[in-house]
């Protein structure tokens, strides 16, 4: 089994609140664990209303799959237009 955890760094550059920053990390959390099947929640800078960490977490058997998941799931954060991405690490557990 293949665990593979993606952490996004973000910018929101024109979040005005608290609020403005969850509605739209929401919206991209809920389009990825959609699409994905995957797990997604906001993991740091929960009180900076311009900056968001969301972490991503896939598995399975198939590595060259979770790759390619990974190369996809990447282009959606990039294609977000409301969102800056700062930032993108990911790991093998």
């Amino acid at each position: 089994m293949h665990v593979l955890l993606i952490k996004f760094s973000l910018q929101i550059p024109y979040s005005r609140s608290l609020k403005d920053k969850r509605s739209q990390v929401k919206s991209l959390k809920d389009r990825l664990s959609n699409r994905f099947n995957a797990s997604v929640a906001e993991i740091d800078a929960l009180d900076n209303r311009q900056l968001a960490v969301i972490g991503v977490c896939m598995l399975s058997n198939d590595k060259p799959y979770l790759e390619q998941q990974y190369s996809l799931l990447e282009t959606m954060v990039l294609e977000y237009k409301q969102l800056e991405l700062i930032n993108v690490t990911r790991e093998w557990l």
